[in-house]
C-alpha cells in the first residue's frame, strides 16, 4: 500500500500532518489527519485560583487569546453567581468585535486567502501573504497591517494588553471608557466597516468572477453535509458574545437550541487511538464514524456553520452579504429562513460577512449611550462551585467548564474549543477532497497536495488550542535520519494517559 505524508500541514495555528494511504489501484483507501502535539493546559490549572483563568488560558496560543479570556471570565460569572453589569456585557461585546475583525482579517488575508488570490497551484514560495501583496499591491498589504494595528490598540485600550489580555474579572471588566477613548474607538469602527466591504468585494472579483474558483468552491471534493452549530441571539441571529447554542440538521431543520451550562447533555466526544485529538458528536444522535448525513452525529462550527443555524445577521450590511451568499450558491428558502450551504470552501465568504457583521455591532455598541458608564463592577459574594463559559471563537463554539472547591481552587478543568468541535469534519472533509483529486496514475504535484490541504483549511484550525486527550498511550519518539533521509534509528517512550 503506498503512503503520500503532507507533513507539516501550512498556513494554519499548530502542528499537525495528513497521512493518505492507497490501495493497489492507485486509489485512495483511507486518509488520516493526526495532530501530534499536546499542551495540557486543563491538566496544569487543577489546583489554582478560577479568578486566574482568563489569564492563564489566553496563553494557549497568540492567534485567539481573546477567545479563551472572553470564555473564562464568563465561566467566572457563572462560576461566582454575580450578573456583570449591563455596560460590562457592551463593552466585553464591542472588545470581542474587535478582535474578530483582527482574526478574521489575518485568515482571509495571510491563511486562506492565498490559495485563492494566488491561486492553489502557485509555488509554495508564493501561496502566502507576501505572494497577496504582489498580487494585489502594496496598497492594500498596508490596509490589511493598518486593519489589525488598529484593532490591536482597541484590544490594548480596553483589554490592558494587545496580546493576552487582562482586564476580565468575574462579574465585571477592570476599566470602564472614556469619553475621549469611544471617540477614537469610534473612528476605528467606521474604517473596519469600509475595510470589510472593500474584502468583500475582493472576494466577488477575485473568487465569485472567476469560474474555474466557482466550480471549486461548488465542487462534490469540498462538500460535507453534515449538522451545523452556532451561537443565536434571542431572535435567532448571529452573534459571537452571548446567547444560546443552535443546532440544526443537513436540511436546515432545527435539532436542538441550547444554554450554553448544558453542553454535556448534548455533546459527547469519542478517542481514535491515532491522535491526541478528541472527536466530538451530538450525543442524541451518535457515533456512527467518519460519515455524513442526518443520521451521523458529526457536525461542524465555523463560520459557515453559525450562518447555517442562523436566521440571518443582526446588523444591515452584514444581513445583505449573507443573503447573497446564500441566493448565488443556491441556498432555498424553507419557512422564511435559508436552508444550510454544505459547500466548505464557502466558508472563507462566510468569514467575510462575518468579518462585516464585527465591524457593524462594534459600531453599534461604541455609539451606544451607556458604553461609557464607569459602574463596571459587580460585587462578589457567593461561594463558588460550577461555572460554565461559552462565546463563538472565530474557529467555533468555545466552552470552558471549571469546578472548584469552597475557596475558588480549581478542581477540575474542561475546554471544548472550536478546532476540538471542527476535528471530524476535518478528517473526513481532508478524505473527501483526497478521494476526488488523486485517482490511479494521477502525478503527486504540490499544487494537488495543496488542494487536499484546503480541505481543512478553511476551518481556520487552532491546533494548539485543541489537543488534550491522550489516547490510551502517548508515544514520545525520536527519529534520526541521515542525510539521504533513511532513518538511522527510532527511540521510543511511553508515558501513561493523563488527559481529561
Amino acid at each position: 500500500m503506498k503512503r503520500i505524508t503532507i507533513d507539516p500541514i501550512t498556513r494554519l495555528e499548530g502542528h499537525g500532518k495528513i497521512e493518505i494511504f492507497l490501495d493497489d489501484a492507485g486509489d485512495v483507501a483511507n486518509a488520516y489527519f493526526q495532530v501530534p502535539e499536546l499542551r495540557g493546559f486543563e491538566r496544569f490549572c487543577v489546583g489554582r485560583p478560577a479568578e486566574e483563568m482568563p489569564r492563564i488560558t489566553n496563553r494557549i496560543c497568540g492567534v485567539c487569546p481573546e477567545a479563551h479570556h472572553m470564555a473564562a471570565t464568563k465561566a467566572l460569572d457563572n462560576l461566582f453567581q454575580v450578573e456583570p453589569p449591563v455596560v460590562t456585557k457592551k463593552i466585553r461585546e464591542m472588545f470581542y468585535s474587535a478582535f474578530y475583525v483582527t482574526d478574521h482579517t489575518t485568515h482571509f488575508y495571510a491563511l486562506g486567502g492565498p490559495d485563492f488570490v494566488v491561486g492553489p497551484d502557485a509555488p509554495p514560495a508564493e501561496r502566502n501573504i507576501l505572494g497577496v501583496v504582489r498580487k494585489v499591491g502594496v496598497d492594500i498589504g498596508k490596509q490589511v497591517i493598518d486593519t489589525r494595528m488598529r484593532n490591536h490598540h482597541v484590544i490594548k485600550m480596553v483589554g490592558g494588553r494587545s496580546v493576552h489580555p487582562v482586564a476580565g474579572l468575574p462579574g465585571g471588566w477592570s476599566k470602564a471608557i472614556s469619553e475621549e477613548e469611544r471617540r477614537e474607538i469610534e473612528v476605528i469602527a467606521n474604517q473596519n466597516i469600509e475595510f470589510a466591504l472593500f474584502s468583500l468585494k475582493i472576494f466577488e472579483d477575485i473568487v465569485l468572477g472567476n469560474p474555474e474558483y466557482m466550480e471549486l468552491v461548488l465542487s462534490d471534493a469540498y462538500t460535507d453535509r453534515t449538522y451545523s452549530m452556532g451561537m443565536v441571539d434571542a431572535q435567532n441571529r448571529v452573534n459571537f458574545y452571548d446567547g444560546m447554542i443552535r443546532v440544526v440538521d443537513p436540511e436546515g431543520q432545527e435539532f436542538v437550541k441550547y444554554h450554553p451550562r448544558d453542553y454535556a447533555q448534548h455533546i459527547a466526544e469519542h478517542v481514535e487511538p491515532w491522535t491526541y485529538l478528541k472527536f466530538p458528536y451530538l450525543k442524541n444522535v451518535g457515533w456512527k464514524g467518519f460519515v455524513d448525513g442526518k443520521d451521523s452525529g458529526v457536525y461542524f462550527a465555523t463560520p459557515l456553520s453559525r450562518l447555517n443555524a442562523a436566521d440571518g445577521m443582526a446588523t444591515p450590511r452584514a444581513q445583505e452579504a449573507y443573503e447573497k451568499m446564500y441566493e448565488t450558491l443556491g441556498g432555498k428558502k424553507i419557512n422564511g429562513r435559508y436552508q444550510p450551504v454544505h459547500q466548505r470552501l464557502a466558508t472563507h465568504w462566510a468569514r467575510l460577512i462575518e468579518l462585516l457583521y464585527a465591524a457593524e455591532r462594534m459600531m453599534e455598541l461604541i455609539t451606544d449611550p451607556e458604553i461609557t458608564d464607569p459602574n463596571v463592577r459587580a460585587p462578589v459574594t457567593a461561594t463558588p462551585t460550577e461555572g460554565i463559559g461559552c462565546v463563538e471563537a472565530p474557529r467555533g463554539t468555545l466552552t470552558h467548564h471549571y469546578q472548584t472547591d469552597e475557596r475558588g481552587i480549581l478542581t477540575k478543568v474542561n475546554l471544548v474549543v472550536g478546532t476540538t468541535n471542527n476535528y471530524a469534519p476535518m478528517s473526513m472533509s481532508i478524505k473527501k477532497a483526497a478521494s476526488a483529486l488523486i485517482k490511479r496514475g494521477t502525478v503527486i504535484s504540490n499544487g494537488l497536495l495543496n488542494r487536499v490541504e484546503m480541505a481543512f483549511r478553511s476551518y481556520d484550525p487552532c491546533l494548539s488550542c485543541a489537543t488534550h486527550s491522550l489516547p490510551g498511550q502517548m508515544p514520545l519518539e525520536v527519529v534520526i535520519y541521515d542525510a539521504e533521509r533513511q532513518e538511522v534509528e527510532r527511540l521510543s517512550q511511553y508515558t501513561s494517559q493523563c488527559g481529561i
